[in-house]
Formats: C-alpha cells, sequence, structure tokens
C-alpha cells in the first residue's frame, strides 16, 4: 500500500503542481486585464476577458517595438533611467535573464563542460562567454580564462567562476538537457543523456 500510494503520489504531484501554476498565472493575468477594463469603465465581461486583452496588449507592444521610432523612444527612456545604480543593477539583471530565455532564432552558445575538482570528482558547468570582461582579465594571472556558470540543484542560483580553458572538459551536451540534469540533481534525463562524449580542448 505505501508503494502504491508513492506511486500515485510521484505520478500526481507534477501535473497538479504544474497545472496549480498555469492556472495561478491565468488568474494573475486575468484579474489585471479586468483592473485594466474596469480603469476605462468596462464592468461587463466574461471568464479569461482580462486574460485575452492581456495578451492582445503584449501583442500590441511587440508589434510596436518592430517600428523604428519606438525603439529609438525606448532606448532612450531605458538609458535615463540606467543612470540610477540600483535601477541598472535591477533592471539590468532582469533584462540579462530574459535575454538568455529568449534564445528563439539564435545560436546556442552555451558550452557543457567538466570541471575537476579537488577530491578527484567532477562538476558539470556551463561557459556562459569566451570573452570575460578586461577588467577581470587584467586583475588575474595570465592564461585563456573563461567563465564557467555552475547551477546549483533546485533552485534558480548558480555560482560564476573564472576557469582556465585548459582546465575543461568540453562535453557533447546540448544545454538544456545539461541543464535539466543540473536543476534535478540528475534525477531528470533524456534517453540521449548516457550518449555523450567529452573531449580535452586543444
Amino acid at each position: 500500500m505505501k508503494k502504491t500510494l508513492a506511486r500515485g503520489l510521484m505520478n500526481l504531484l507534477p501535473m497538479a503542481l504544474s497545472l496549480w501554476l498555469f492556472w495561478s498565472l491565468f488568474v494573475s493575468l486575468d484579474g489585471l486585464g479586468i483592473f485594466i477594463l474596469a480603469l476605462v469603465g468596462i464592468n461587463q465581461h466574461f471568464v479569461g476577458a482580462g486574460f485575452i486583452l492581456v495578451v492582445a496588449l503584449v501583442f500590441a507592444v511587440g508589434l510596436l517595438f518592430s517600428v523604428s521610432p519606438i525603439v529609438w523612444l525606448y532606448g532612450w527612456i531605458e538609458r535615463q533611467l540606467m543612470r540610477f545604480p540600483l535601477f541598472k543593477s535591477v533592471y539590468g539583471s532582469i533584462r540579462d535573464i530574459a535575454s538568455l530565455m529568449n534564445r528563439e532564432g539564435k545560436t546556442h552558445t552555451q558550452q557543457t563542460v567538466l570541471v575537476k575538482q579537488a577530491n578527484g570528482g567532477y562538476v558539470v558547468g556551463f561557459i556562459m562567454t569566451d570573452t570575460p570582461p578586461q577588467p577581470l582579465l587584467d586583475a588575474l594571472p595570465e592564461g585563456d580564462w573563461v567563465p564557467v556558470l555552475f547551477q546549483l540543484s533546485y533552485q534558480m542560483a548558480g555560482v560564476t567562476s573564472l576557469v582556465k580553458r585548459d582546465d575543461l572538459i568540453l562535453v557533447d551536451w546540448s544545454f538544456e538537457e545539461a541543464m535539466r540534469f543540473n536543476l534535478t540533481a540528475g534525477i531528470s534525463q533524456t534517453p540521449n543523456s548516457a550518449k555523450v562524449n567529452a573531449t580535452k580542448p586543444v
């Protein structure tokens, strides 16, 4: 009986949590849309009207940002706001995360690597860029240094370390599959995950 309950929980819980998350998002966006409708004096609406309005507004904004004057105006406002240090730090971080998530039509340049630890073990990391900031390169000893992200399991946090390229083992493994492996501590794996290849950089 205990195994049966555990089996039911393991199969039902991910689906229930996913549906709850998407339902909560739908309710939140629908409430925002209804609030906007109320501001313009429209009180007669059906369930989901607010959600449709928010989606339509986001789509309209996407269309507007295909027009050069709007892009220039937004860029000018953004540059003015970026003069404030606190706003620059918060907004810059959120924008960079959004840019990382929006990878459609772009080459996936994040390289999966292995880094050997002092105890003889290895950790999975990701080369996020081949060009570290110049101030870091000026402060480091001579060598080919790259920033490597080590993603922590079951959270969005991670640790970025500067590692010499010669100390990295390149892994022929997609960024998405390797990231899923790290985030779930190795529990979530695709059938092809067992067939990855690793090579030392030359």
